[in-house]
């Protein structure tokens, strides 16, 4: 993977069309910008009960928006990821129909997970209490078989998305199908969807447990043997993601989003300067993706700390309510239908009050982080918290998966924060230090960013006392100061 600023978008949310328009787009206003692109869902069918993480043919590309062959062509000009949706199929799938029609007659049965396989002898209160829950409901759903008969099926998220059994060869040959299609189609990296949750076994939290690492292991593998790398996508305790970082090719940074808040709402820089001297190297970095800003990646488990505590993370979650004049408390937990409460979503700019250098100071930070930047298109154009669409769906995710058209784009991409942000990303893009060592120093409210490789040299050097950023790069030759306010006064 290139060490430059990489792009997260949905095909049709962004270009207002499909995939050859988002080619387009990336080849004429965002050129210079990206490197790669993570395609969000462009699979059939893209408007399911989860914005295409529900798929009903996941070797098919949704016609409304491209095909396959438009895939390969956006490939051979920049590195693809797409998501292996590991956990769930749509019930909508034609396998799924089967198994409702001949129920244990399909030979779609063992592709899908029901309570009596993993608790054959009924699970207790006790044994359910043990599993999380990332939505308000519980993790099984009655469908009735045409024979009558009814079965739980397990449901980790909505109610249509039913779980794969990955244990069964069924399963694993379902994820080797998708693998090998996208190896097929210039596909560079796979992004493995909701992986913690893949893996079941009765007296466990079933999540992240030992033989999902294993399983994980195993994916990655077959990833790699296929030509491609792995990102795994997973929320959890951060130490549980340094250790799954030594396991696999690629993880995010979940944590840094919640801590780059917290530094920039409180001016306590500690939280986040004691995570980056730990925080895995082989990461993506984000601050906003098309889900919320997770919580429980600086949370503690159990009785052991986490990277704030728990009153650290009240008065972050109230100062993004604040920041967002309320429109975050509609969007999360049990205010509308989400598919994780462990979650605050919101806009990164409407969680920084819509101040545009804060914002920008926010993505230095990213840029300057360990691991690659990767950039959600919300972000990229500061939108707004999109209380239209959430009041349309009732959907929590959807205030930051606004449908843009051709002419919003343009007119965002004029913003003065915009053109900045554009700017900072041709600077992480072209500067070589970024490949080099990286150092930090912080105390109370100023923190340093540095990186060195050879004669070149990239610092960022913040104090929130003052609300200034200044980047001093250097090539041996000569150096060069700049304030971020000023990049943004000249936008």
């Amino acid at each position: 993977m290139k060490n430059n600023v990489q792009l997260i978008t949905y095909a049709d949310r962004l270009s207002g069309a499909g995939i050859p328009e988002l080619h387009e787009l990336l080849a004429t206003e965002l050129t210079g910008l990206f490197c790669g692109v993570h395609i969000l869902p462009f699979f059939y069918p893209i408007d399911g009960s989860d914005a295409g993480f529900d798929p009903i043919d996941h070797t098919r590309v949704d016609e409304r928006i491209g095909s396959w062959q438009d895939i390969k062509a956006l490939g051979s000009d920049c590195e693809i990821m797409a998501d292996l949706i590991v956990n769930h199929a749509s019930a909508e799938s034609k396998e799924f129909k089967d198994v409702l029609a001949k129920g244990k007659t399909s030979p779609y049965w063992d592709l899908f997970l029901t309570k009596d396989k993993v608790f054959p002898e009924g699970a207790s209160e006790d044994l359910l209490a043990l599993i999380p829950r990332p939505k308000t409901t519980g993790c099984f759903t009655p469908y009735q078989l045409a024979t009558g008969e009814t079965v739980d099926f397990w449901t980790t998220f909505t109610d249509t998305q039913i779980d794969l059994d990955v244990k069964t060869e069924l399963g694993r040959g379902y994820l080797k199908k998708v693998i090998d299609t996208f190896a097929a189609n210039n596909i560079s990296y796979i992004r493995l969807d909701a992986a913690g949750f893949a893996i079941k076994k009765a007296g466990t939290s079933c999540f992240m447990i030992d033989e999902t690492f294993d399983f994980i292991n195993e994916l990655s593998d077959m990833a790699n043997k296929a030509g491609m790398k792995s990102l795994v996508e997973i929320h959890s305790y951060y130490k549980t993601q340094i250790e799954i970082a030594k396991r696999v090719n690629l993880v995010y940074d979940f944590a840094l989003p919640p801590l780059v808040l917290h530094y920039l709402t409180t001016r306590d820089v500690q939280p986040l300067v004691n995570w980056l001297k730990i925080s895995p190297r082989n990461c993506i970095t984000v601050l906003d993706t098309h889900d919320g800003i997770g919580i429980e990646d600086v949370a503690g488990k159990d009785d052991l700390p986490g990277l704030l505590s728990p009153q650290q993370i009240e008065a972050l979650v109230a100062a993004i309510h604040k920041n967002s004049a309320g429109g975050s408390e509609k969007a999360s937990g049990a205010a509308a239908s989400n598919v994780d409460i462990y979650q605050v979503n919101c806009s990164y700019y409407d969680a920084l009050a819509k101040d545009d250098l804060n914002y920008l100071i926010a993505r230095a930070i990213q840029f300057f982080s360990p691991g690659v930047p990767q950039v959600y298109y919300g972000g990229l154009l500061a939108q707004e918290n999109d209380l239209a669409l959430l009041a349309r769906t009732n959907v929590g995710r959807d205030i930051n998966r606004s449908y843009l058209n051709k002419n919003e784009v343009t007119k965002a991409i004029d913003k003065p924060v915009v053109k900045a942000l554009s700017a900072l990303i041709k600077l992480r893009n072209q500067n070589e230090a970024f490949n080099g060592l990286f150092e930090i120093c912080g105390e109370q409210q100023k923190l340093c960013l540095k990186w060195i490789h050879g004669r070149h040299s990239a610092r960022l050097v913040v104090d929130m006392t003052l609300q200034q950023a200044s980047l001093f790069l250097g090539d041996g030759e000569q150096q060069q100061q700049l304030e971020l306010a000023e990049l943004l006064a000249g936008s």
